[in-house]
């Protein structure tokens, strides 16, 4: 019991702590609310006193009486304002379970008590999110992506699966997961940051789904309206940046061993790229520009499933191309393979050489060559796209860009193999 202490005082710390934000709305007179801080400080107290005795009957019993004066408090609450709510009464017991646990993890205690008080103090803003700032198709959509990532997932065989390409149904969900993440990331990335560099962001989260359809979309913008170019050429060049950072991630998930080789390439192209939309961003200076990025309708939620799921069986696809490649010509296939498919996107031809790496049918070298020889591919499609869609003027920006950074990667790449 002489470490018991520390727990006192975090109970003590924690009720003080939520105490302090309940007796800020308690009000005064005989409207006031049932609970300030010494009541709410003393309900902590007493839930780790009744933990340090160590007597479960005892920690029970006064988790009892806390819970028949939070109904008291109601009852009477309820007789003097129809509906008086019930958080006042319920952050008492969780505070009394609060000094409970202060004992037992005082972290977890301490972590426990700022969430209490953080969720009470926010109530107004928290009110406001859920009915003014959140449209019906983002909550839909977060809902979706929660039950894909904490139902769903968890759910699926870990174990690879032939008529998947070799790859896990666990791991293909991941991916998806992971790949809608990112496209809500960016949504609310826009919604933070205003419509000034809403182009430059949606260009940097849209790659994360295909950086080609970005160069697209924003060399047709930037066609359009001219003034836009800077912009437009910026978030093209961060959709390339993303291309790595995806790359990243998607290796992280099915060879940790190959992204860490390849970490330090990585980020020296993702560097080169961001500095190269950074320049070109800074010339989008006039409001009235700025104006035409606003974000786009609360009508259609922020999540693209389709896209996703688009993704997933290309890299389905790819990964049972590229390993039918190795079979018949060993490493050379792989390298060819990867090249074609990485034509058409570079994230599942990247994907595909984790999963072959993964499972040892692929040598470090050959796969770090592999993915510098998709990234670099790839680029190839994606100046093509810009010289298309957006012209001379874009395509040479982005073919430049885009040339830098591959060149930084596989510098970087060749010094340290």
């Amino acid at each position: 019991m002489d470490g018991d202490w520390l727990g006192v005082l975090v109970a003590l710390g924690g009720g003080l702590l939520i105490g302090l934000e309940r007796e800020r709305r308690k009000g005064s007179g005989p409207a006031r609310e049932a609970a300030g801080m010494r009541s709410f400080t003393l309900a902590a107290m007493g839930g780790a006193l009744a933990q340090v005795l160590q007597q479960p009957l005892l920690v029970a019993a006064g988790a009892l009486m806390v819970l028949v004066l939070v109904g008291v408090a109601y009852w009477h609450s309820r007789r003097r304002d129809g509906d008086p709510g019930l958080t006042t009464e319920l952050a008492l017991f969780i505070t009394y379970l609060v000094g409970v646990l202060s004992v037992q993890q005082p972290a977890w205690g301490a972590g426990a008590a700022v969430i209490v008080a953080g969720l009470l103090f926010s109530r107004e803003r928290l009110h406001h999110f859920a009915t003014r700032a959140m449209s019906d198709a983002e909550l839909h959509d977060a809902l979706l992506l929660a039950a894909l990532a904490l139902v769903v997932l968890p759910l699926l065989p870990a174990q690879p699966m032939a008529w998947l390409g070799g790859l896990a149904p666990r791991t293909l969900a991941l991916l998806i997961v992971l790949i809608l993440g990112l496209q809500g990331a960016g949504h609310v990335a826009l919604c933070l940051f205003g419509p000034r560099a809403g182009l430059a962001l949606s260009g940097l989260f849209s790659g994360f789904v295909s950086s080609t359809a970005t160069v697209a979309s924003l060399g047709s913008r930037s066609r359009a309206d001219p003034s836009l170019r800077p912009a437009c050429e910026a978030g093209a060049m961060f959709s390339t940046a993303s291309t790595w950072i995806q790359a990243m991630l998607l290796l992280s998930a099915l060879s940790p061993v190959l992204m860490a080789r390849l970490l330090p390439a990585a980020a020296a192209g993702v560097a080169v790229a961001a500095a190269g939309g950074w320049l070109v961003l800074r010339r989008q200076v006039s409001p009235s520009q700025a104006a035409a990025t606003a974000p786009a309708s609360a009508t259609r939620g922020p999540l693209r499933v389709r896209e996703a799921l688009l993704v997933a069986a290309l890299l389905t696809a790819v990964t049972a191309g590229v390993g039918w490649a190795r079979g018949e010509f060993g490493d050379a296939g792989v390298l060819v393979g990867v090249a074609v498919s990485a034509l058409a996107d570079a994230h599942a031809s990247i994907a595909a050489v984790g999963a072959m790496h993964a499972s040892q049918e692929l040598a470090t070298p050959v796969a770090l060559l592999a993915v510098l020889l998709g990234v670099g591919t790839n680029s190839l499609t994606r100046s093509v796209t810009a010289f298309v869609a957006g012209g001379a003027h874009y395509g040479a920006a982005l073919s430049l860009s885009m040339l830098a950074s591959t060149g930084a990667a596989a510098a970087v790449a060749l010094l340290a193999a």
